[in-house]
């Protein structure tokens, strides 16, 4: 897909992805919480929408939100595998932290052309995932996700391995980091309360709260249930 003939702006790149992720959480992306989610007033919100829509991007279905075409998707997927190619890139070669790789794989995801695009790839051994562990679309568009739980939804006794972490704000996966929630570590479900969770990770034993568990999502383990 050539950028340049849908002409498409880095904003709208930035709509397009944003909407993609929120579509792909919730079903459908509402204004408010694109609202949120780009940092903008709703008023600015409205008026790049209807520009996407003119261009047969996106569909938008007052008090309803706003979905992606067959178009609109097959560019966002482009757009997200570029930012979770660049995380890798940021994290295998350059060493940064995962928390700190979301903001500049921003920035870097807009500026590679399909050349470095192929080069990086290979480079970086076709890695199938970012650093948080959430798939990376093929060139294709395709996008294989493994089948899993948050860990809000889980009971008591029950474990699985983290697989991806849905949210990549800083401050969430350094807290998350700080008890050891990263992917591919072992949580078992010590006991669940009104809005919060006791787990174990390793010999770590924490409390988080069902907000922060939410974004944690967990390949359940044979059976399901700790030792």
């Amino acid at each position: 897909m050539n950028m340049q003939d849908q002409n498409v702006t880095i904003q709208a790149e930035e709509y397009l992805e944003a909407i993609y992720r929120l579509e792909s959480k919730d079903g459908t992306a509402k204004t408010m919480e694109l609202s949120r989610t780009l940092n903008v007033v709703p008023g600015s919100i409205t008026n790049t929408i209807e520009n996407l829509e003119r261009k047969g991007l996106v569909i938008h279905q007052p008090y309803r939100g706003v979905k992606l075409t067959e178009n609109g998707r097959r560019i966002a997927s482009q757009i997200l595998r570029r930012h979770r190619l660049a995380e890798r890139l940021l994290t295998d070669f350059l060493q940064l932290d995962w928390s700190e790789v979301h903001d500049p794989a921003c920035k870097l995801e807009h500026a590679f052309s399909a050349e470095i695009m192929k080069a990086l790839e290979k480079a970086l051994g076709h890695p199938k995932k970012c650093p948080h562990g959430n798939p990376i679309p093929t060139n294709c568009g395709a996008v294989f996700e493994e089948k899993t739980v948050p860990l809000n939804e889980l009971d008591p006794k029950m474990c699985g391995v983290v697989a991806k972490i849905t949210d990549e704000k800083a401050e969430i996966l350094k807290q998350l980091a700080r008890n050891n929630v990263t992917p591919g570590k072992t949580v078992h479900v010590e006991s669940v309360s009104d809005g919060s969770c006791v787990i174990r990770v390793e010999n770590k034993v924490c409390t988080i709260d069902d907000k922060l568990a939410s974004v944690v999502h967990i390949k359940l383990t044979k059976g399901g249930e700790s030792d």
